[in-house]
């Protein structure tokens, strides 16, 4: 089990096979940690569907407005929302996209991310510079690399808790 150094800037992520804990880095993107926070304390990606997931590429959720399987869930339109707060500004870092980052979903606009990110499943660096880097998984990796597949996928798999560990 990965160590928590700094509870309030911890992300414990629960999926269908176990526990995901996602190290926020606030000192490189700190007004996208402070949403991540923010949604996960208001329990708003609870039961948040994951809508776009690419072999070897990454898996995307986030979709507060649409993605949420318990709520009004209509799989054609996640992924085309985020949340009632303003989009963030781009906090692009010289952190690369390795395997395990999140990286800040957004449209063509740098500045239009919101509530939707994805984990990386393998570097890439394609994306390094475009997209704000802002946590990195520290534990269950694994359970990650489980999510089923497909844009969207069938029955997609989804986020059934996400908590700052502070408050776990």
């Amino acid at each position: 089990m990965a160590e928590i150094k700094d509870p309030e800037n911890t992300i414990i992520m629960e999926l269908k096979d176990g526990r995901v804990v996602i190290e926020l880095l606030t000192d490189i993107a700190p007004a996208h940690c402070a949403r991540m926070k923010e949604l996960a304390r208001a329990g708003a990606y609870d039961n948040v569907v994951f809508h776009r997931v690419i072999d070897g590429f990454m898996a995307q959720t986030g979709d507060v407005a649409h993605g949420n399987a318990e709520k009004a869930f209509d799989l054609r339109r996640a992924g085309t929302g985020g949340s009632d707060l303003p989009d963030l500004p781009a906090e692009f870092s010289r952190i690369p996209h390795d395997r395990g980052t999140l990286g800040a979903a957004r449209s063509q606009n740098p500045n239009s991310a919101n509530s939707q990110f994805f984990i990386n499943f393998t570097d890439n660096h394609f994306l390094n510079g475009q997209y704000t880097v802002y946590g990195r998984v520290i534990e269950g990796m694994g359970h990650v690399d489980a999510i089923t597949r497909g844009e969207p996928p069938a029955n997609p798999d989804r986020m059934l808790s996400v908590k700052v560990a502070a408050d776990a």
